[in-house]
């Protein structure tokens, strides 16, 4: 699933070449025998953190943005309601970690939620506020691979 304005439509070429190579190391490495943290698939430029969790109660959980990347969150295994509402005009917890590529933002008053199983996949640009590993009825044991691609 893949989500966005009209006014972005053209900003990004999700169809371009890093895409590519970021869906088919999803689609031919044994994503189940990756180790857990930092894979590079292309350097810096495109490179997978893989994870595994336990899923938590909305209200644990932090609505998330990033500036230089777009995540490709795959879910490998298990489920997880995936929290999305647009970035502009969300208030920020703390400042933007430049190092980490991060900012986290205060609940928004309106948002959805997506509920991503094994083999589902959300494709986040950095206009996009996520707020991942949301419980869907019950804790759940989640393998997820964020595939980084550089803007």
């Amino acid at each position: 699933m893949l989500t966005t304005t009209l006014k972005l439509a053209d900003k990004y070429n999700y169809l371009e070449e890093k895409f590519n190579i970021a869906f088919n190391f999803l689609k031919n490495e044994n994503l189940m025998e990756l180790p857990l943290g930092k894979v590079l698939i292309k350097g810096d430029d495109i490179f997978a953190n893989v994870q595994e969790y336990t899923t938590m109660p909305a209200s644990d959980c932090k609505y998330e943005a990033h500036d230089k990347y777009f995540d490709i969150q795959y879910v490998v295994k298990g489920k997880e309601q995936f929290g999305y509402a647009l970035r502009h005009g969300m208030e920020t917890q703390a400042p933007y970690d430049a190092d980490n590529d991060l900012v986290f933002f205060k609940e928004p008053s309106s948002g959805g939620s997506i509920l991503l199983s094994t083999g589902d996949f959300a494709v986040v640009a950095p206009e996009d506020a996520h707020k991942p590993r949301c419980i869907d009825n019950e804790p759940c044991e989640v393998r997820k691979i964020v595939v980084k691609v550089r803007v």
